[in-house]
């Protein structure tokens, strides 16, 4: 019989042949340099409660003793999950996996679709509400968790059973992605506590369905990877130059032969929401119309010499801001979560040399409406603000892109508006720190580390997961810079985006290939944005071994 002897906290603890030891889920065995200086015997009973192998009260010095004459175990590892666990107290003890009988207890009924989910996920009875204990045991509660961030949770894994706690189904639900992944394979979850919360309110993944038909059942797998990987955003940009993607019964004429209906649709949006994944809809406008304004030529802007501009509506004429008004509320019902993106960007009109004079009505139209001084960026800030009013009547919280805000206007975009920043390089787009002094809040869409972009025209490239786990933080708003610190709470989340500019690049499932591994990349950072503990290779392993 071979014999070693580890000290952890003043105990000695004899390993031998025959002796049940616990092992992480990748069988990566022993644990790590300073697991036995991040616990203190677990500093108290965590949340769940619950008694340490062997039948003793956790917390106390007999919380390492062995739960029977005849076994004992080393002190548990960090579970490996993506993204990481923000913190693991170690504990001694067996862990705990699913088995037959096992069961999913509920601690109210509010919490039977994540009870339900999980319970299906690894083979368990789903039991309800249920105030007894059994041995096996997997307990989701809600929690008072006053001034707690809403999307944290504590998973406690002790005596055979385990218990996730939040103040919100939201955490509890992440609580469960935290155990799915580490049961992954028949794996084993840790002895021990997990404490876990996101550093931003934003984790999202745009999909331009615009330019590239994707099929429903394609979209709901993405939500479901979305949904195990802890984001909680998915964007639709349904309508461009190409194609509006979903059925319209105010205005039918303007909806593509391939589009999604609103049955599919919605199919979509309550599968989100039973991951708590917000899908947030964008309408782009006053550019990025090809597709309406097919249907209604007599709303195309042109400028002074007839010449019809790409994409942009024209302004200056009331018939354009009732034909978006009417999408506006029309898609309000089908999409009822509280994100909205107004697009805004690269309106055509004012991307030449001298906005008024090629365009002479709409430079009419500004002074009319705002005022001798006003000019063709005033009214574009105004029609910015215009449906944002309408879209602020249904409740929602609304995002423009970065080059839709106008430097020295006499018209101001409203206070509200979030910066979905993406770019520093369009014409008269600025660096972040304009709208992040102004008092601004940002999501960050860096277009050099967060766009995928369908046969890389231009000067995309392909991004790869390694970069984004090396080189990116959400301060990278622009380029490979971080901003100052200071500016860090402005900033909420962070978005990857899929732009279908040469659709026919890559087949759908060539994309969800290509985008895999930048997925885990990101929300690892955007649920901790620090330095991550595993290298790239060991990351890339643990995402392939999760699946």
């Amino acid at each position: 019989m071979t014999r070693r002897a580890l000290l952890a906290g003043g105990l000695v603890v004899v390993l031998g042949a025959g002796v049940g030891v616990w092992a992480s889920g990748d069988g990566d065995g022993g644990a790590p340099a300073g697991a036995a200086a991040r616990q203190t015997g677990g500093g108290g009973p965590a949340p769940g409660g619950g008694k340490a192998a062997g039948g003793r009260s956790a917390g106390g010095p007999a919380a390492a003793a062995s739960p029977s004459p005849s076994r004992s175990y080393p002190l548990s590892q960090p579970p490996r999950t993506i993204p990481a666990v923000r913190s693991h107290t170690a504990e001694r003890g067996p862990g705990w996996r699913p088995a037959a009988g096992h069961r999913v207890v509920v601690g109210d009924a509010g919490l039977a679709d994540e009870g339900k989910l999980i319970a299906g996920e690894l083979k368990m009875t789903y039991a309800g509400v249920r105030g007894d204990t059994r041995a096996g045991d997997l307990r989701l509660t809600r929690n008072k968790g006053a001034g707690a961030n809403p999307e944290s949770y504590t998973m406690t894994v002790r005596g055979g059973q385990v218990t996730v706690s939040g103040p919100s189904d939201a955490g509890v639900f992440y609580g469960t992605r935290t155990l799915k992944q580490e049961v992954h394979g028949g794996g084993t979850a840790p002895e021990g506590v997990v404490r876990d919360e996101p550093a931003k309110p934003r984790r999202g993944f745009m999909l331009d369905i615009a330019r590239k038909n994707f099929t429903p059942d394609w979209i709901e797998d993405r939500v479901r990877e979305l949904g195990d990987l802890k984001y909680n955003e998915i964007g639709l940009h349904f309508s461009d130059d190409q194609a509006f993607r979903i059925q319209s019964d105010t205005h039918p004429e303007i909806v593509s032969a391939k589009h999604l209906t609103k049955a599919q649709v919605k199919r979509i949006v309550d599968l989100a929401a039973s991951r708590h994944i917000t899908v947030v809809p964008e309408i782009d406008s006053p550019g990025h119309l090809g597709a309406v304004l097919a249907a209604h030529p007599e709303l195309q802007l042109r400028n002074v010499r007839g010449t019809a501009t790409r994409g942009a509506i024209d302004i200056s004429k009331p018939a354009s801001a009732a034909l978006l008004d009417d999408l506006l509320n029309e898609f309000a019902g089908l999409f009822p979560g509280a994100q909205w993106h107004l697009g805004g960007d690269e309106y055509q009109a004012l991307t030449v040399s001298d906005p008024e004079a090629s365009y002479p009505q709409l430079a009419a139209a500004a002074r009319k409406a705002y005022g001798p001084g006003a000019g063709v960026a005033d009214l574009a800030t105004g029609w910015l603000n215009a449906r944002a009013d309408t879209v602020r009547a249904h409740d929602r919280t609304m995002r423009v892109w970065n080059d839709g805000f106008f430097r020295q206007t006499t018209v101001k975009a409203a206070g509200d508006l979030e910066a979905a920043y993406w770019t520093g390089k369009e014409i008269g787009a600025r660096q972040p720190l304009a709208y992040l002094s102004a008092g601004r809040k940002v999501i960050n869409y860096n277009d050099e580390y967060l766009y995928y972009v369908l046969g890389e025209p231009q000067t995309f490239v392909y991004p790869t997961g390694q970069r984004i786990y090396e080189q990116w933080t959400p301060r990278v708003l622009r380029g490979s810079t971080a901003v100052p610190a200071k500016y860090d709470g402005q900033i909420l989340g962070g978005t990857f985006a899929v732009w279908c500019d040469l659709a026919n690049s890559q087949t759908q499932d060539q994309v969800a290939a290509g985008v895999r591994m930048p997925l885990r990349a990101t929300v690892q950072k955007l649920w901790d944005p620090g330095a991550p503990k595993l290298p790239w290779t060991q990351f890339k392993a643990l995402a392939d071994r999760l699946g």
